[in-house]
C-alpha cells in the first residue's frame, strides 16, 4: 500500500525513460522503465502516457513531473530544443495533458536533479548551491535563495560550454575549448584512447581491458581501473580532476555558493575526482584566504535524482 501524497517522476535519458511514484519525503515507489524512442516525437508522448497511466491506476490527481535533457521556456510548456529527442519547440506539456489528463510540470533533467539534491540528498538546508552533473557532458543547476535560478530565457546552468582553454578541443555546441571537452566522461574517454593508441607500457591494464582498441574506450573504463589502483587511470583521472576543480572556482567566484554538489554518472563514481577537484579549487578560488570556501560533496541520490526532483517540482507547482 502506497503512502498519501504522491506524485509521479519522470526522467527521460537518451537510451531510457524511468519514472515512479515518490512521496512527499523524497522516496520512490514502484520504479518503472521503458526504451526510449528518440526519433519519433509522437511515440515518445504515447510512451510516456502508458508509463503515468501505469503508475497512476487512473487517479488524475497525482501532479507528474518530467525532465528531460533540453531548453525549455520559462512556463514549462514547450521544449525548445533536447538533444536526445525530436522536439524542436514543441508543446511537450499542454500535448500531454490531453493525453493522461494529470497536471504536467515540465524541468530540464539537470535542474530536477539539482533540485532533489537541494531538498533530500548533498545539499538539503543549503540555500544557495550547485550541482553539477558529470555524464557524457557536463550539465548543471543553479539553486539560489532556495528556489532554480533558470534565467531569463529559462536555460541557464549550460556550465559545460564556458570555454576554458581558447582554441582548444573542438566542441559539439561549435565553440573550441568547453569545459566539458576537459572534465566529462568523454573527455576521459578521449584521454584514455589516446593513452592506448600510444601503445604506452604504462597503460598495460587499459590496453588489455579493451583489447588494445582505443576506440574501445569509455570514461567508465577509466574510472573503474583508476578505483581498483591502476596508476595510469589514477593519472588521468588526477587531470581531469584539475580541469574540473578549476571550472569550479569559476563558477564560485560568480555565485557564491555554499555547497557544490558534484552527480551524475562519473561525478558519483569517482571519489579521486571528486577529491582532487577540490583541491584545485582551493587553489585557484579568487580572493581565497579572505573567503570562506563552499562545500564540495558527492551527490546522495544517484540514478533516481532526476525523477525525484522532476515529481517534487511537480508537487510544489499543484500546491501554489
Amino acid at each position: 500500500m502506497h503512502p498519501t501524497n504522491l506524485s509521479i517522476g519522470v526522467d527521460i535519458g537518451g537510451t531510457k525513460i524511468l519514472a515512479a511514484l515518490v512521496d512527499e519525503d523524497g522516496k520512490v515507489y514502484g520504479q518503472i522503465h521503458r526504451e526510449t524512442p528518440n526519433h519519433d516525437v509522437a511515440r515518445t508522448e504515447r510512451t510516456l502516457a502508458e508509463m503515468i497511466r501505469e503508475l497512476s491506476e487512473d487517479n488524475d490527481q497525482m501532479p507528474v513531473g518530467i525532465g528531460a535533457a533540453g531548453w525549455m521556456d520559462r512556463q514549462g510548456k514547450n521544449v525548445l530544443f533536447s538533444p536526445h529527442l525530436s522536439w524542436r519547440n514543441e508543446p511537450v506539456r499542454d500535448r500531454l495533458m490531453k493525453l493522461v489528463g494529470h497536471e504536467v510540470t515540465l524541468v530540464n533533467d539537470a535542474d530536477a536533479a539539482g533540485w532533489a539534491e537541494h531538498r533530500f540528498g548533498a545539499g538539503r538546508g543549503e540555500s544557495d548551491m550547485v550541482c553539477l552533473t558529470l555524464g557524457t557532458g557536463i550539465g548543471g543547476a543553479v539553486i539560489l535563495g532556495g528556489q532554480i535560478h533558470r534565467g531569463k530565457s529559462g536555460i541557464a546552468g549550460e556550465f559545460g560550454h564556458q570555454v576554458i582553454v581558447p582554441g582548444g578541443h573542438r566542441c559539439a555546441c561549435g565553440n573550441r575549448g568547453c569545459w566539458e571537452q576537459y572534465a566529462s566522461g568523454n573527455a576521459l574517454g578521449r584521454e584514455g584512447a589516446e593513452l592506448v593508441r600510444s601503445k604506452s607500457p604504462v597503460a598495460f591494464r587499459l590496453r588489455e581491458a579493451v583489447g588494445d582498441n582505443p576506440d574501445a574506450v569509455t570514461g567508465a573504463d577509466v574510472t573503474r581501473l583508476a578505483a581498483n589502483g591502476d596508476p595510469a587511470c589514477k593519472d588521468l583521472i588526477e587531470d581531469m580532476g584539475g580541469w574540473l576543480g578549476l571550472g569550479i572556482a569559476n563558477l564560485a567566484s560568480v555565485l557564491d555558493p555554499g555547497t557544490i554538489v558534484i552527480g551524475g554518472g562519473l561525478g558519483s563514481a569517482s571519489k579521486q575526482l571528486v577529491e582532487t577537484a577540490e583541491e584545485t579549487y582551493r587553489r585557484s578560488l579568487s580572493g581565497r584566504g579572505y573567503r570562506p570556501f563552499a562545500k564540495i560533496c558527492q551527490a546522495e541520490l544517484g540514478p533516481a535524482a532526476g525523477l525525484i526532483g522532476a515529481a517534487d517540482l511537480a508537487r510544489f507547482n499543484q500546491q501554489q
